[in-house]
């Protein structure tokens, strides 16, 4: 029986802009390597794998060569596609069961948000090819719980980086986030990610960083709201409030592509007879 599979494409209302995710709906427990493959297969940055799981969606998250245990644009997609497609109703919130605790996702007024854990950095030397991966002068580095964080002092040298992947790649981290204060109004931060261990040498717009910089720069700019853009090739804005150990991260999303994934041989696929998303 087919696998429904989507494209959507996160932090963005326009269509190929923001990052893109595919979202693969299941009935229930599929082989982690069957997973696996078929993220390769999608070659996206990450691909969701969720299934109903009593009141809660089951979610993980494969890169094309690993699974990683937080991803903020994939569960963007996946909500997107849970409330589009009717298996999840305007006023419910989408609750999911991760490697990284329960993440919840709820509609608004201008799309959708995120409730994710903060995760604050502590400052530390900077690691051994740490500067040669990204050839700018430091005004800070830091440790989060799966990146690193160098704030750099110009937003024009960021957008213009061009990073080591080797050196980066050699580094023991899930990746590297940079950041500097934005040089235009409409936003207080910049950002780029850079995670060539986790087969994604630059992220297009990654959610889960806003876990790291959300708190950094509200810290820094005394605020409790802040607003970033990520300045990859095809960007994405994100709107981050602090509150306490958890944070919010709007965004909105579009789907550009739905189909089914053609393996009846591996995992189990979604039961649309009954109620929509009910396993």
């Amino acid at each position: 029986m087919p696998v429904p599979i989507f494209v959507v494409d996160a932090f963005t209302a326009r269509p190929f802009r923001g990052n893109p995710a595919g979202v693969c709906l299941l009935n229930g427990p599929a082989p982690r390597a069957w997973m696996q493959s078929v993220a390769a297969e999608m070659k996206h940055a990450e691909t969701a794998f969720l299934y109903r799981q009593g009141e809660t969606y089951r979610l993980r998250w494969f890169s094309p060569t690993v699974e990683v245990e937080l991803c903020g644009h994939a569960t963007l997609a996946a909500a997107h596609v849970l409330f589009e497609r009717g298996f999840l109703g305007p006023d419910e919130t989408a609750r999911f069961a991760t490697q990284s605790g329960e993440l919840r996702v709820r509609r608004t007024g201008t799309g959708l948000e995120l409730n994710f854990p903060a995760d604050p950095v502590r400052p530390v030397r900077a690691p051994a090819g740490l500067q040669k991966g990204i050839p700018l002068p430091f005004s800070f580095v830091g440790r989060a719980r799966f990146d690193y964080l160098v704030q750099v002092a110009s937003a024009a040298k960021l957008r213009k980086l061009v990073p080591d992947y080797d050196a980066l790649a050699r580094i023991p981290c899930r990746g590297v986030v940079v950041t500097a204060l934005s040089d235009r109004k409409e936003y207080h931060y910049l950002c780029r990610f850079f995670a060539p261990n986790y087969g994604v040498p630059e992220d297009s717009v990654t959610g889960s960083i806003q876990c790291i910089l959300g708190p950094f720069w509200a810290t820094r700019l005394g605020r409790s709201e802040v607003t970033g853009y990520q300045a990859s090739p095809r960007g994405g804005m994100f709107r981050v409030r602090v509150e306490g150990r958890r944070i919010a991260i709007s965004g909105e999303a579009v789907t550009v592509l739905s189909g089914t994934l053609e393996d009846p041989s591996r995992g189990r696929p979604a039961d649309h007879r009954g109620s929509p998303g009910r396993a």
